[in-house]
């Protein structure tokens, strides 16, 4: 049987064919594909890998060639926190340091005070340690906004990774079907990516960027693969509505997205126009520093329902006021007297702007 293979050229999958396997007994007949390649008259009992076979060994390519991108991604992340490590320990010592220059300049004004007086001297010592203290201060925070780069690089890695391993349906066609996520475990991933949205830190004099907090993104923004997004869909009953979603793809020819519910209960892919799709916040505006950043009270959003995945028409009730807080929301409720539920916490990271019109 060997033989036979290697007269015909199988060399690489001779071994699922050798004697006594469940494929020893098949025969194929390739003389067309043959022909069509050029290889010259088919010798008479020749046996062919079937295409099942073919498409396995392809597949199995396709799983080592993901999960060693995934280890690669591993050691990269690996390297990425032992990298974050040394930057902590460099905050803290910087921070160590400056706090020793902090305790001078109380001591002096405790002195002055004691003293009751301001010399020339301690003008000029204060002039100093305040000189000391600013310039620690600026770089403690260089190493923090070092560190918070790599903790976004380790989860794009992450997401990059995770995205791979799904697109490459790494799953055999006979493997179990995957079980679909329960409810519950869903609903607690969804406040997980809300509580880790990151937080926007700008410079002096910085403003807050596109999708940080209520700020849109611009015209000519275009969701990456795996963005998360609110998208309008149709619904089973023929209704519209808005819906978590994942970007599968972006074509530029139609300006069109796939995209993925997010529900896996009623997992489908949607093909839908950009005036369909809104991304949602890449980062969470800082009440204290952005303000600007924020909804204003009354005002007209699309906000995700607790414990669902569909976002609905609501009004600001309260913006948050410090960097973890949610907004407070009143979700139009025909059910209510004047129209509106109580009202009910969303997070930043759920939250969007409502291009409609406020009901009247």
């Amino acid at each position: 049987m060997l033989a036979e293979l290697r007269e015909v050229g199988v060399y690489s999958i001779a071994s699922d064919f050798s004697e006594g396997s469940p494929l020893s007994g098949l025969s194929f007949s390739a003389s067309s594909s043959r022909r069509s390649r050029g290889l010259g008259p088919v010798p008479e009992g020749a046996v062919y890998p079937p295409p099942r076979a073919r498409q396995s060994r392809e597949r199995r390519k396709r799983i080592l060639l993901v999960r060693g991108n995934i280890m690669s991604a591993d050691t990269k992340i690996a390297e990425l926190l032992t990298e974050l490590h040394q930057l902590i320990k460099q905050t803290q010592e910087e921070r160590s340091r400056s706090e020793h220059n902090l305790l001078n300049i109380q001591k002096t004004h405790e002195r002055m005070q004691t003293e009751n007086k301001t010399s020339p001297y301690y003008r000029t010592k204060l002039r100093g340690l305040y000189t000391t203290a600013r310039a620690d201060a600026e770089a403690e925070c260089s190493i923090l906004r070092h560190a918070l780069d790599k903790i976004a690089e380790i989860k794009s890695l992450l997401e990059e990774r995770r995205i791979a391993a799904k697109m490459a349906g790494v799953n055999s066609d006979n493997d179990p079907p995957r079980k679909t996520m329960r409810r519950g475990v869903l609903m607690t991933l969804l406040q997980q990516s809300a509580m880790t949205l990151p937080l926007w830190i700008g410079k002096p004099g910085d403003s807050p960027p596109p999708l940080c907090g209520a700020i849109p993104a611009n015209s000519d923004y275009v969701a990456k693969q795996g963005d998360k997004v609110a998208a309008r869909v149709k619904a089973v009953d023929g209704d519209e509505q808005w819906i978590l979603a994942e970007v599968v793809s972006y074509s530029h020819s139609t300006n069109k997205y796939e995209v993925d519910d997010i529900d896996e209960e009623g997992k489908e892919r949607h093909t839908l126009s950009r005036r369909r799709i809104i991304p949602l916040p890449q980062w969470k505006a800082n009440p204290e520093t952005d303000p600007e950043a924020l909804f204003s009270k009354d005002q007209l959003v699309l906000a995700l329902y607790p414990q669902t995945t569909c976002f609905y028409r609501a009004l600001i009730h309260t913006h948050p006021h410090r960097p973890q807080d949610d907004y407070s929301v009143l979700f139009e409720d025909t059910s209510y007297a004047d129209g509106y539920s109580p009202p009910l916490n969303v997070a930043q990271r759920y939250v969007v702007a409502c291009k409609e019109n406020k009901k009247k």
